[in-house]
């Protein structure tokens, strides 16, 4: 009897260390994202012939402050980006920003130059897997092109943002530039950045896309 007692014990010390074990690990994880959104995309996030500031993730950013949120915006845009360029320059990101949140907008750079759609889903894909991997939640940005590129093109290019975001269970804003691509008075004078009038548009559908993130927009610890 008393040897089991001792067995007892034991199992139970060891249960308990691994109790304590997993939430230390739980919490490590936990303290591993900031509260951070990282936006990473192209020229239509960058501010392309805009007056600074006048962009939709400054919008973003105010969005934030009027709620007091503790979360702050980090825009990594870069005009002419493309999916391979973003890949190239988010483990960096990731590794010094630790955001809790992620916006993806990239693509429509690679479309625009006739790049392989395999390649673009695949950089993004890397691109998504590494944010999850890192602790951040994931927003893509689903983009379009004109008809023109060939119907079978533009189905392909528009489809593989909606089976990136099933596959890796994220969420997923269908159409950036939706209330704005059919419009002309809508764009500045090259027919395609978005001028000042459409940032709001463009900011109301990324804040939308946002829903899931509300809770946790107001709190600084990020799980």
């Amino acid at each position: 009897m008393m040897k089991l007692d001792i067995q007892f014990c034991i199992l139970l010390k060891k249960s308990v260390l691994i109790g304590v074990f997993c939430l230390f690990i739980s919490n490590l994880t936990e303290a591993h994202a900031n509260p951070v959104v990282l936006v990473m995309g192209d020229s239509l996030s960058a501010e392309y012939g805009l007056p600074r500031g006048a962009g939709w993730v400054k919008l973003l950013e105010e969005q934030l402050r009027q709620e007091a949120s503790p979360w702050i915006v980090f825009n990594a845009s870069i005009s002419g980006e493309t999916t391979a360029g973003g890949l190239t320059r988010l483990s960096a990101l990731l590794q010094q920003k630790k955001p809790g949140i992620l916006l993806i907008e990239l693509g429509a750079n690679d479309a625009l130059r006739g790049l392989s759609i395999d390649a673009t889903e695949k950089n993004l894909l890397k691109m998504i897997q590494l944010s999850k991997n890192s602790g951040a939640r994931v927003l893509l940005f689903g983009m379009q092109i004109p008809p023109n590129y060939g119907q079978e093109y533009t189905k392909k290019f528009k489809d593989l943002y909606s089976r990136l975001a099933t596959q890796e269970k994220i969420e997923l804003l269908p159409f950036f530039m939706s209330g704005i691509a059919s419009n002309p008075d809508l764009f500045q004078a090259d027919n395609i950045h978005p001028n000042s009038k459409a940032q709001p548009l463009l900011y109301k559908n990324v804040w939308g896309a946002m829903a899931p993130y509300y809770v946790i927009l107001k709190n600084t610890k990020v799980n």
